[in-house]
């Protein structure tokens, strides 16, 4: 998804979507795909993010003199930062398409959305260079971090870029050289394209990039929305169990008895540490395993027996059998 034609395959390819009553039943591996690929589960954190977005896209339509504001998506690992930002993408890329459709027989489509990831140990160059490959804008090696630039900044221009979404936001360190020109770099981009930025990192309020002049900068004009584990009880109101709900609900097996995972909740939040990306591992890798041993239903033991990635395993301490 980092070049326009991947982006473009993504953001215009039906995401999966639950079986609905009076469809025909799917073979064994259509269920398989589905519940590897599975649906994009509507968190607080997404709504706010999408939310957002758009009241900042209006807001900096008509802004000329300076930058426009942007937003910060943070949160620990497994916390479902990058599915909130390409969810977001992806309806800003279907909402213009649905605003100003390509004429037919057109070659030249409107890009308005950008997706780019920092690259381990950027450098100016190699981000200004990442900027220009997600367009196909040709870079030579004699080509200076200026003249990309230029280039880059006059291509997003012309192709209509309207939101720009930089991913791994927390590999850029500002105390050092490289960091603090790749840092300088971003902020120019934010005054010369007519853009929205969206960053997403893992817990940046914890990293250089808010300290300092140019951390001050940032932190001034971005606003913060955190994806950060799901708290079990929110007031009288359990957002936890609610999303396990969710979840349930979109599985596709022919055995399992609604209101089995939320009765399990507690047990759930104990081994995910409430977050939404080791949750639906886990709750996936367990449909996918009673789809092949033939059960079609999920349990407490088909979750034990799941090994989930380390952070999640880290956290989860096994309760006492009864």
């Amino acid at each position: 998804m980092t070049t326009w034609q991947g982006w473009q395959r993504f953001a215009t390819t039906d995401p999966p979507a639950p079986p609905q009553p009076g469809d025909p039943p799917r073979s064994t591996d259509e269920r398989l795909a589905y519940h590897s690929a599975f649906v994009t589960i509507r968190t607080p954190a997404l709504s706010q993010l999408a939310t957002q977005v758009r009241t900042l896209m209006i807001l900096g339509r008509h802004q000329q003199t300076t930058a426009r504001p942007s937003l910060i998506v943070t949160g620990p690992a497994a916390a479902g930062k990058t599915t909130a930002l390409l969810n977001v993408g992806r309806a800003c890329h279907l909402a213009h398409l649905r605003k100003s459709p390509v004429p037919p027989g057109s070659a030249h489509a409107a890009a308005p959305v950008a997706y780019v990831l920092v690259p381990p140990g950027a450098t100016a160059k190699t981000l200004i260079t990442e900027f220009a490959r997600y367009l196909g804008i040709p870079v030579t090696t004699r080509m200076t971090q200026t003249q990309i630039t230029d280039a880059v900044c006059h291509t997003y221009t012309a192709a209509g870029v309207q939101l720009v979404l930089i991913d791994e936001i927390h590999r850029l360190n500002p105390r050092t050289t490289t960091g603090a020109q790749t840092a300088d770099l971003i902020k120019d981009l934010t005054e010369r394209l007519p853009a929205t930025f969206v960053y997403a990192g893992i817990n940046v309020t914890d990293t250089p990039l808010f300290t300092g002049t140019r951390g001050a900068q940032l932190a001034g004009r971005a606003t913060l929305i955190t994806c950060g584990p799901l708290p079990a009880r929110h007031g009288k109101r359990q957002p936890f169990r609610d999303v396990i709900t969710d979840i349930e609900n979109a599985l596709d097996l022919q055995q399992h008895k609604p209101g089995t995972l939320p009765a399990h909740a507690p047990y759930l939040h104990q081994r995910t540490a409430g977050r939404i990306g080791s949750l639906t591992r886990l709750i996936r890798q367990a449909a996918i395993t009673a789809i092949q041993d033939g059960t079609e239903r999920i349990t407490k033991t088909t979750l034990d027996a799941v090994k989930l990635d380390h952070l999640a395993e880290t956290h989860h301490r096994p309760t006492r059998r009864r």
